[in-house]
């Protein structure tokens, strides 16, 4: 992977997805086109903090090399020399796995 140079801005996250499950429980191989998109990711770079009203910056709740399951919905893929990124808003992401 090449060095990603983006900076998130104020709550973004810079996310890059991890691959998909190319086995079912079961055991069957799924072709591409029946892979579900996956909803995790590992954390590359997070913002400074959302701006709060009275000037200060909240603290992020995520940190770089985290892997982190977002929202369905979440964020806007890019793609930067080829390779998939992914920029949210911090409050798409519903956990940190552990």
């Amino acid at each position: 992977m090449a060095k990603l140079n983006i900076k998130p801005l104020g709550d973004k996250v810079i996310l890059k997805r991890v691959d998909a499950e190319e086995k079912t429980a079961g055991g069957i191989v799924l072709p591409d086109s029946a892979r579900e998109k996956p909803k995790r990711g590992l954390v590359l770079a997070v913002g400074n903090g959302r701006l709060l009203d009275d000037g200060t910056r909240s603290d992020m709740q995520v940190k770089k090399n985290d892997e982190v399951i977002f929202t369905s919905y979440a964020g806007t893929e890019i793609k930067v020399d080829g390779d998939e990124y992914m920029i949210m808003d911090e409050s798409d992401i519903l956990g940190v796995v552990g």
